[in-house]
């Protein structure tokens, strides 16, 4: 039988389990103020959405997907009922995608789906080593519908991907 030993974390008890399951887990966390300095809202991704599967299990790809579903999301929250999640592209003048989905190929590919604020097709695939993505606030495509919250749809496929599911 193993012999359970109790370490302190962050002025915590636990047991060596609990504290290398507690090392092993994802952390998110970021602050924003508004333009006086002043503290405005504590901001992080919800990390218990993600899939409970062991990060050494994940693919860069798989990773980098669900960390970037849930700033979606988050991103989204905070958006009016006029605009929608597009992505900005820097350095070039093809300007922004409007997202309407996103997928991985593993182990190192992720890929955008979408428009232009013209209404042309378009797709992003880019190598996670390459990843970078500006989330933008885009007018919606139509006006008088309710606005498209990718970011929700994205995020609760996540949770349907969940193995305690």
């Amino acid at each position: 039988m193993a012999k359970k030993v109790k370490v302190t974390m962050g002025g915590q008890i636990r047991t060596t389990a609990e504290a290398a399951e507690a090392a092993a887990l994802p952390e998110a966390y970021a602050v924003r103020v508004n333009p006086k300095g002043e503290r405005v809202s504590v901001h992080e991704p919800c990390l218990e959405k993600l899939p409970k599967v062991p990060l050494e299990q994940k693919s860069p790809a798989e990773w980098a997907y669900e960390r970037i579903v849930l700033y979606i999301k988050k991103f989204e929250e905070e958006l009016d009922n006029d605009h929608e999640v597009g992505m900005g592209f820097v350095g070039s003048d093809v300007g922004s995608l409007r997202i309407q989905g996103m997928g991985y190929f593993a182990p190192d590919m992720v890929t955008f789906y979408g428009e232009s604020p013209e209404g042309a097709k378009m797709q992003l695939v880019q190598h996670v080593n390459q990843l970078s993505v500006m989330l933008v606030s885009e007018p919606k495509a139509k006006k008088e519908e309710a606005p498209v919250r990718i970011g929700f749809q994205l995020a609760a496929d996540l949770e349907e991907k969940a193995p305690d599911k």
